[in-house]
């Protein structure tokens, strides 16, 4: 078989000529070479844990639409506290799922010291004093309609939805809590904890403020976790943000910087990139991501089904929430990740 090598158009470029001799792959020929110049990296102090709670002892109970995830009794959330620390992962988010005989039309048992989310916090705080424990002092998990509000007529009435959610962060506060980050998404939630805080003697209590909280449907594996699938009544619109919108994202984000916000969160993570780009441009705060159940448990079933490779979608995902302007990463990932990391 004749070799034809096609000849060269006359008055064609060559390659260097094209790109006036900036081959851009040059940085990429070898593996030191792209470490050199990489960018961006994901380290475990990247890392927020999300786990859930039940009442118990020695539970360890799977959540079925998110692989490798549990509900855990107190005693195994400590032991996973412990874990979490060696692998230097720097603070837990808890979330509790309490018996549906505790839930009413108020979320009224998020004002008791002792429910399960205290006295948990006591006890991670007592075992693993060293690890940051963040709690969400909204009332879905405690209401029996699964909203995240008052239920009143058919309305979520915000300010006295506010009302008990601040006197719950102070609870929680007291319990030992170091963040309260309250994802209701109600108007002067954030002003309203962090006045009721000072007054209570915790001005250091941080609030990581769930600023930008969408309408998504990847919410749906979280809601079997806490035990709101089945409960909730209508949706969430008229109080979670359009997720058509942007502007309104970063009009939220600057009223709550300006109520006393110390964190910013957006949530959903990978289709709010864009979100989490603007909000840490727009404001330079402490910006975090939830990467929330929906997409875990993407990552998870595709990987499970060999439609792609899950440990480097999992690392590509969080690496792009970092790509993106992120500060840290609450993720289901945290302590594979961390593993991995340490390995």
């Amino acid at each position: 078989m004749n070799k034809f090598t096609p000849a060269k158009p006359a008055g064609a470029r060559g390659v260097d000529e094209i790109t006036g001799s900036r081959r851009l792959r040059r940085m990429r020929k070898a593996d030191w070479s792209r470490r050199l110049v990489q960018e961006n990296r994901l380290t475990v102090d990247d890392l927020i844990w999300p786990i859930f709670v039940v009442e118990g002892k020695g539970i360890r109970e799977p959540i079925a639409a998110m692989p490798g995830v549990f509900r855990l009794s107190i005693d195994l959330a400590v032991k996973e506290a412990e874990r979490a620390a060696k692998l230097g992962i720097p603070a837990l988010a808890t979330f509790p799922n309490v018996d549906i005989s505790l839930r009413d039309q108020t979320g009224s048992h998020i004002l008791d010291p002792d429910n399960v989310i205290n006295r948990a916090t006591r006890a991670i705080k007592d075992a693993v004093p060293q690890i940051g424990i963040i709690t969400d002092a909204a009332l879905d998990p405690f209401t029996s309609h699964g909203h995240d509000g008052i239920l009143r007529d058919g309305i979520i009435v915000n300010d006295e939805t506010v009302e008990q959610v601040t006197a719950a962060a102070v609870i929680q506060a007291a319990a030992g809590a170091d963040i309260i980050a309250p994802s209701d998404m109600m108007d002067g939630r954030i002003g309203a904890i962090r006045d009721a805080l000072d007054a209570n003697g915790f001005q250091d209590v941080a609030i990581m403020s769930y600023a930008t909280k969408f309408a998504s449907a990847f919410y749906g594996p979280y809601r079997e976790a806490v035990g709101t699938a089945g409960l909730l009544k209508g949706d969430k619109k008229t109080y979670y943000i359009d997720h058509a919108n942007s502007d309104e994202a970063v009009r939220e984000a600057e009223q709550d910087i300006a109520e006393g916000a110390d964190m910013l969160m957006v949530k959903p993570g990978l289709p709010y990139l864009d979100i989490i780009r603007r909000l840490k441009d727009e404001f330079q705060m402490p910006t975090f991501a939830y990467q929330v159940s929906g997409e875990y448990s993407m990552i998870k079933a595709a990987g499970a089904n060999g439609w792609i490779d899950g440990e480097k979608a999992m690392l590509e995902s969080l690496l792009a929430f970092k790509r993106a302007g992120c500060d840290g990463i609450l993720t289901y990932f945290a302590p594979e990740v961390a593993e991995m990391l340490k390995g």
